[in-house]
């Protein structure tokens, strides 16, 4: 048997690296789990979702949502996205989760109705209490801290990177949970990465606690994990292709 170039497979003499167990190119380093990637979306089309992803809406049903009151979600489905049903109040995944990565699409009435607000609104709380808009800001003004993309109530994102009304858009989310110290002492605060139709919106942006309207939230404890979110703000938009990839901690 031929003798295995070396360096091929890693070092076991090479010097270890600050705060870490493992050596420079450490042979006993583990490998990075195998991923098949997804595939872009089209207008038409949703992309294939990476191998590993969670899927929280394929597009044929509502099975994995309900309402807070704990009643089926009552949204309509049909050609592979729901779309609010206004007045039937926001929907929430079943499913709980803290650290991800979070992909979503959603399209705003190709009919333009209102202005400001009240045009294309809608909301996406990751664990239910912090919130990044969506809005029809396509040459429709609002407050920036309200504006497409933007942590609401305390950060506008970098640009407005808005498509027309009715196209599909894509929220590419980064997301980290605060962490607490026992029951009261925030030790982390909650950090967000948004990506707005491949565009950069925020960049490990720290949330200065739950989102709500015209006031600022102190942070409170709460579990680790909680539910998406989606909003009834009284606009019929649509969303699909919605999954997620829980953040798991590296072996350093």
């Amino acid at each position: 048997m031929a003798e295995q170039p070396r360096g091929l497979l890693g070092y076991d003499d090479t010097p270890y690296i600050s705060g870490s167990k493992y050596r420079v190119h450490d042979s006993t380093r583990p490998q990075p789990v195998v991923v098949t990637p997804g595939t872009e979306s089209s207008q038409p089309q949703p992309g294939r979702v990476p191998s590993d992803a969670i899927v929280l809406f394929s597009g044929t049903s509502l099975e994995s949502w309900h309402h807070k009151d704990g009643s089926s979600a009552r949204w309509k489905v049909e050609n592979g996205c729901m779309e609010v049903a206004p007045r039937t109040g926001n929907i929430i995944t079943n499913t709980e989760f803290g650290d991800c990565q979070l992909h979503l699409e959603w399209a705003a009435p190709s009919a333009v109705a209102g202005q400001s607000q009240g045009r294309g609104n809608s909301g996406v709380f990751l664990m239910g209490r912090y919130e990044v808009q969506v809005l029809d800001c396509y040459n429709n003004p609002t407050y920036a801290d309200g504006t497409t993309g933007a942590i609401y109530g305390q950060y506008p994102p970098l640009v407005n990177a808005c498509r027309k009304p009715g196209e599909w858009q894509t929220y590419d989310i980064v997301w980290e949970a605060p962490r607490w110290d026992g029951d009261k002492k925030l030790v982390s605060p909650a950090y967000l990465t948004l990506f707005h139709n491949g565009v950069l919106l925020h960049n490990h942006r720290a949330l200065l606690g739950p989102t709500t309207h015209r006031a600022v939230l102190p942070y409170a404890p709460h579990p680790s994990v909680g539910p998406l979110e989606l909003q009834d703000h009284g606009n019929p938009m649509r969303f699909r292709n919605i999954w997620y990839r829980p953040l798991v901690p590296q072996d350093v």
